[in-house]
Parts: structure tokens; sequence; C-alpha cells
């Protein structure tokens, strides 16, 4: 238990000090799309690998599949509602849509957890780490661009950290003990919702502030993740 609080706790911290790096550091749009890419090649991996593989093994195909499109449909819902009501570029649209793509991360991350050594979801701990780092120097960056003080800024990527470890806590605690069909079909549709955010945010950022090197660093990702699923196998 304490191990997988100290997973969630990492994994979430990663969110201010990403706005920390975002307020008063350097961040360049070329190193912001090349981590942003190499942690969602990472993510395709240890999404198949250790959610809905293990799902599908768990339960059967058609709750795995089932669940993965109904995840993706429900992202890529209310992420169109938040573009059209927020704006994508606000403020507030984009620390919505940070969350909306973060809670089914850290949720997946929760029901990975169970019955789980923490070396076996490394892959996936560590790609959302790494995902978080500069989506939230991205946004912070561009909230205080937008006029909101440093100090707002902070404390709005603060709470989005608390808010998803909740996430991940709520993966871990409430689902403990269901049925194996339940628990399968959970995994695959915060699989699915990720797969959508992959495609319409985190991708596109990616190629969009480093397209010469997006490829190179996704292929990392999944070299990384691959070499991590491997050590927690052997």
């Amino acid at each position: 238990m304490l191990i997988t609080f100290l997973v969630v706790a990492v994994v979430s911290a990663a969110l201010i000090a990403g706005a920390l790096w975002g307020i008063y550091g350097k961040l360049s749009s070329q190193t912001e799309g090349f981590v942003i890419a190499l942690a969602g090649g990472a993510l395709i991996v240890s999404l198949v690998s250790e959610m809905i593989e293990p799902a599908i093994a768990q339960s059967n195909l058609w709750v795995g599949l089932g669940a993965v499109a109904a995840g993706a449909a429900v992202f890529s819902g209310v992420d169109y509602w938040i573009d059209e009501k927020w704006g994508a570029d606000g403020g507030g649209g984009l620390l919505a849509a940070i969350t909306l793509d973060g809670v089914p991360e850290n949720l997946a991350l929760g029901v990975a957890l169970i019955g789980a050594a923490p070396i076996e979801v490394a892959a996936l701990a560590g790609s959302i780490l790494l995902s978080n780092l500069p989506e939230a120097a991205g946004g912070a960056k561009q909230m205080v661009g937008n006029g909101l003080s440093k100090g707002k800024t902070l404390g709005l990527w603060a709470l989005t950290a608390l808010l998803l470890s909740a996430a991940a806590i709520i993966g871990y605690f409430a689902l403990e003990g269901v049925s194996p069909h339940v628990l399968a079909a959970t995994r695959c549709f915060a699989a699915g919702a990720v797969v959508a955010s992959l495609a319409t945010e985190v991708f596109p950022k990616a190629y969009k502030e480093d397209h010469h090197m997006a490829g190179v660093a996704t292929a990392i990702g999944v070299i990384l993740a691959v070499f991590l699923g491997e050590l927690a196998t052997a």
C-alpha cells in the first residue's frame, strides 16, 4: 500500500514540478514537443501490454474491445465539448483538457497497481510522469502569458495534481475486489480514453512543437517502454 501511494505521489508531483518549470524556468517548444512525443510512444506500449492485453485475458475479447471503444468515444465527446465551450487555447479550457486527459491516465495507473508489483507498472507510471512534466510546463507558461498570476497558476496546478492523485487512489481502492469482468472493462475504458487523448492532444502537439524529431522521440518512448516491460518479466 505504501508503494502505491509513493508511485501515485511521484507521478502527480510531476504536474507541480512541470508548472514550476513553465512559470520560472526556460522551456523551448522543441524540448516540450520531444518529451511529449517520447511519453506518447511509451504510453502506446504500456497501455496495450499493461492494460488491454491483461484485461482481455482476465475477461474476454469483446468486453475489452467494447470498453476501449467506449472510453475513446466518451473522451472524444467531452474533449469536443471543452473545445467548443471554453476554447482550446484559453486557460480554463487548457487546464480542463489536461485534467480530462490525466484522470483516465491516473485511473488506469491505480487499476494497474491492483495485485501488481511496482516494477510491473513501471512503464505506465514512467510514461505518465514524462507526459505530465511538459504538459504542465507548457500549460502553466501559457496561463501566465494570458495574464494569470504566477501564484494562482501554481495553485491551480497543485489542485489538479490532487485531483489526479485522487483518481489513481480511487482506481486502486474502489475497484479492488470487484469481479474480473468489471475490472477488465474499467481498465480498457480508461485505456481507450488515453488512446483518444494520444490521437487528439498528445501527438498533434508534439508534431506542432518539434515536427522534425517527433517521430524519433516516439520511437525512443516505445523502446523505453518495451525495455521496462522486459525487465518486469525477467
